[in-house]
């Protein structure tokens, strides 16, 4: 190392080994504390390890504290409350959004989607673009990386399986009854 880094840092440079050692015996403890926390076990691991991620990013620094531990678990619980308060704010949200009248489906909506899922996969999403979203022709064949002419034929099939598909479904129900 040239003489000026070392003036510069005047310090040793910190240990990967020392690291490793705090992982390995605390990433324990820190899991269990943030488990108290959030009550979730899968969480609690992925906040401890993101605490032990940042301690790595700065080990040069926080090597130096009197007590790493106590700023990664610091780091650990700051990081736990801070997913709290976004998924109660995200709770809150989707309790104002969410529409409280869904109304039945009906059988014509059944049964399309019944004869939907019999299509061709290219047929169907083409008639689902085209019919359903509503884009045109154009761009259903630029989503799909396909010719226009391509698209038109995959429309004309699946218009007419779907027409033969929900005739027979109709003359069903019509016998039935």
């Amino acid at each position: 190392m040239p003489e000026s880094d070392r003036r510069a840092t005047d310090r040793p440079p910190p240990a990967a080994a020392d690291f490793d050692a705090l992982y390995d015996a605390r990433y324990g403890d820190v899991v269990a504390m943030v488990y108290a926390l959030a009550g979730d076990l899968a969480e609690a691991q992925d906040l401890a390890q993101e605490a032990f991620c940042r301690a790595w990013q700065r080990w040069g620094d926080v090597s130096r504290y009197d007590d790493p531990l106590a700023w990664i678990r610091r780091v650990a619980a700051n990081l736990a409350t801070s997913r709290w308060r976004r998924s109660r704010v995200a709770r809150a949200y989707l309790g104002r959004e969410r529409t409280t009248d869904v109304p039945a489906l009906s059988p014509d909506h059944v049964a399309l989607v019944a004869a939907l899922r019999r299509l061709p996969k290219e047929q169907r999403r083409a008639v689902v673009l085209h019919h359903l979203i509503d884009l045109p022709v154009a761009e259903v064949a630029r989503e799909m990386d396909a010719a226009v002419g391509t698209v038109k034929s995959w429309l004309h099939r699946g218009r007419a399986s779907l027409a033969a598909e929900l005739a027979h479904t109709t003359e069903e129900v019509t016998h039935r009854d």
